[in-house]
């Protein structure tokens, strides 16, 4: 089974390649490619056709998919959903919506945080949050937008995970525990995605949306009808 993923919700994206084996849990990534920043409609599908050619694969090889779906640009994330869309509509396969936030929560190298408060810069002052349980099992308990103040008062008693800079400061000014990490690249995506797919948890492309959080300017601009 060979699985695609796609990130192009933050400034820059990925995509990558990779191989469900029989009978185990770990996936093998066959290749992460880069996408740069503001072109992503642009190189999107030429870039996967490319992976597909270099490794021997055609699209009707493609057996499942695991894409962003929030919180990040609206554009970029617009992109993301609408190419795995029509893969997935064509070729009748599952699709796993993994979420920007879980990613980052999931990124954390201290497996001793059984709770953790993943944290993304949203700009305006403002940050996406994400409180997690790490274990016994993975549960989401909340993802939401929220204000420097706010952020740091809900941050209270959970380790904060970010690749962030600018809220790594902040955090431990505050006296937060915080671990700074990479930013989770396409094959962090793939790997979400297939435990997603595992479960059951699955959405057909006419039901795949962008979790953005935050409204979008239209959307908080807009007067209301008389």
């Amino acid at each position: 089974m060979i699985l695609l993923a796609i990130d192009t919700s933050g400034r820059d994206g990925s995509l990558a390649l990779a191989r469900v084996v029989t009978g185990r849990s770990e996936i093998e990534v066959l290749e992460v490619v880069s996408l740069s920043g503001g072109t992503f409609s642009a190189q999107l599908v030429p870039q996967v056709a490319g992976l597909l050619e270099v490794h021997g694969f055609r699209k009707s090889d493609l057996a499942g998919f695991a894409v962003v779906s929030g919180p990040g640009s609206f554009t970029g994330l617009r992109v993301g959903l609408a190419a795995i869309k029509a893969l997935a509509e064509v070729l009748g396969k599952p699709i796993a919506a993994v979420s920007r936030l879980e990613a980052v929560a999931r990124a954390s190298a201290d497996r001793s945080h059984s709770r953790v408060m993943a944290a993304l810069d949203a700009g305006r002052g403002d940050i996406y949050a994400g409180d997690y349980q790490l274990k016994p099992e993975v549960a989401m308990g909340s993802e939401r937008l929220l204000s420097r103040e706010e952020f740091l008062a809900a941050a209270m008693g959970s380790v904060v995970v970010t690749p962030e800079a600018t809220w790594v400061e902040a955090a431990r000014v505050a006296g937060l525990r915080v671990e700074q990490i990479d930013y989770p690249r396409a094959d962090a995506i793939a790997r979400l995605g297939w435990e997603h797919i595992e479960r059951g948890q699955t959405v057909t492309p006419g039901d795949l949306e962008a979790n953005y959080i935050r409204r979008t300017d239209a959307e908080i601009f807009s007067k209301p009808k008389a």
